[in-house]
């Protein structure tokens, strides 16, 4: 009997307990968020008004970029820069040409602020060229689906939602390495092909080759296609086409999107130019789709997909979802993924091949699973490479290929002391700032080991603050094709490391033009040295 009530009596003085403790758990969530509210209050008070922040007038801007002018013959990114020296690590860009205003901002302080009050659907500015492209002149085309690149909120998520299980997860990407291993086996066979006898140096227009490989795949993976434009199909008529008309892309929508265009009121020979370099990749990109969807269409056994060692591709999975996702989803990919992996390639073996003391840890952390040159990169022996992936991740902070990436907040903030409005938009140009002492140690040095872990001659080098290095933007905006990017870079890399030295005998500086991204601007002379073991 008096075991029972020191039962009851214990259920009542625990449930008793957890009670009181549940109201003070919750009595503290509101005393904090309370707090925080108040402290966010006096934030926005003691701030200074926006309309006091620091920046260029439009008739600056004009001037600027005029003959003559302080910005004529740079680049927009130059020009940026050079505000910044001026007005301060965050100012004002004024309103122009039928374009809002914006905040620029070099401050990595404020990056956290910026990223955590971007709401469920993050907003970003769009190319609005891009935008008329596929929403009035080519509305026939692209009704209903306009792609992830052109589509803000709702119809955004929509979509990104339906793509993220086939691209964003890291399992997944990784079903792709045969066909990569394939694609780079080619890559291979050509530099073997083209480089000099003597020298070993491969030829002015290297890049034209990364570019292949690059696009081949992309096709690869997206379409399960391959288009043998590296070097066995060298002179197929569309993939000299595509090419050119992938860099006249950047160049066109550098003119008409980043530099100051009054293409919203009369349009201008460079944005016709630009209309038609997008119908043409438009019909280049679908002439492949169509073939792969045909191939799909009539294998009714599974024949095609299921081939031994090759993986589904990404219009197929995603035909499952929605065939106009499907399609728009894989003429994006086509479209965006060559320079922009070309530049990061490209960044990355200008590192490597200066660096030969790095390349060398490099080189005997791929032997160790790679014993011989034609030994084959598998998805369980790729677990076992953090140097290589160190190797990538330093090369691109050392090569940006983008300034940053840019958010329209759907709330009040203060930024650097400013209040900042709902709904401006604010570039967060964190890549402009990886070179810079203030905020990376050693930043002039190609230094992988900050990016290990539990590295005791690394760890002094490692970056402070997370939102600096964003190549791949942040959050549920990032880039979706992030994981294939990743493991083009990986399998690329260990396979070039693994079959060759690799040496670039002349200066870097300079090396990249920023366009939309940035584009190498030098001569690619690599030397590929076989290696002997």
């Amino acid at each position: 009997m008096l075991s029972r009530h020191l039962i009851k009596y214990d259920a009542i003085v625990g449930y008793t307990l957890r009670s009181t403790a549940l109201r003070g758990y919750a009595t503290a969530v509101e005393q904090t968020q309370i707090n925080e509210t108040a402290s966010a209050t006096n934030e926005w008070q003691n701030a200074r008004p926006y309309s006091e922040m620091p920046g260029p007038s439009k008739f600056e801007m004009i001037r600027g970029f005029l003959p003559g002018g302080a910005f004529y013959k740079k680049t927009f990114i130059e020009g940026m820069t050079d505000m910044a020296k001026k007005y301060g690590n965050v100012y004002r860009f004024p309103a122009m040409f039928g374009r809002p205003e914006m905040v620029l901002d070099l401050n990595p302080k404020d990056y956290q602020i910026i990223f955590r009050n971007e709401g469920i659907w993050p907003e970003r500015r769009s190319f609005e060229a891009f935008i008329y492209h596929r929403k009035v002149h080519r509305e026939d085309y692209f009704r209903g689906v306009r792609g992830l690149l052109t589509t803000t909120g709702e119809e955004w998520a929509k979509m990104r939602t339906a793509v993220n299980p086939v691209l964003m997860q890291p399992k997944n990407a990784k079903l792709y390495l045969n066909t990569l291993l394939e694609v780079n086996d080619e890559f291979l066979e050509r530099i073997r092909h083209i480089r000099d006898p003597l020298t070993l140096e491969v030829p002015d227009d290297f890049l034209d080759d990364i570019n292949r490989l690059t696009l081949e795949g992309v096709v690869g993976i997206a379409l399960n296609t391959r288009l043998g434009m590296i070097h066995k199909n060298r002179d197929n008529p569309d993939s000299k086409i595509f090419l050119k008309e992938i860099r006249n892309f950047f160049d066109l929508t550098e003119e008409v999107e980043i530099k100051p265009s009054i293409w919203k009121i009369i349009k201008t020979p460079k944005f016709r130019q630009l209309m038609k370099n997008l119908d043409t990749l438009t019909a280049l990109c679908n002439k492949y789709i169509d073939e792969a969807l045909k191939r799909i269409d009539l294998d009714s056994e599974g024949k095609f997909t299921s081939e031994e060692y090759k993986e589904k591709s990404v219009l197929e999975k995603l035909l499952k979802i929605d065939r106009k996702i499907a399609v728009v989803m894989a003429l994006d990919m086509m479209m965006a993924g060559v320079d922009t992996t070309s530049s990061t390639l490209t960044g990355i073996l200008f590192c490597i091949a200066k660096n030969p003391d790095k390349q060398q840890k490099l080189f005997e952390e791929l032997k160790s699973i790679l014993p011989n040159k034609d030994s084959r990169l598998t998805i369980e022996n790729m677990n076992n490479l953090p140097y290589l992936r160190a190797c990538i991740k330093e090369g691109m902070r050392y090569h940006p290929i983008i300034a940053g990436t840019m958010r329209r907040l759907p709330n009040d903030v203060v930024l650097s002391g400013y209040r900042i409005p709902a709904g401006i938009d604010v570039s967060v140009s964190s890549n402009l700032l990886l070179r810079n002492e203030k905020f990376v140690e050693e930043p002039n040095k190609y230094i992988p080991e900050r990016w290990l872990r539990n590295n005791t001659e690394g760890k002094k080098y490692q970056l402070n603050n997370p939102f600096l290095f964003l190549p791949f933007g942040f959050g549920p905006r990032s880039c979706v094709g992030k994981r294939i990017v990743d493991l083009e870079l990986e399998v690329t890399l260990a396979r070039l490391v693994r079959n060759f030295a690799i040496e670039f005998n002349y200066s870097t500086d300079n090396a990249f033009v920023p366009k939309m991204v940035f584009i190498p601007a030098i001569p690619l002379k690599f030397r590929f040295e076989e290696r002997k073991e």
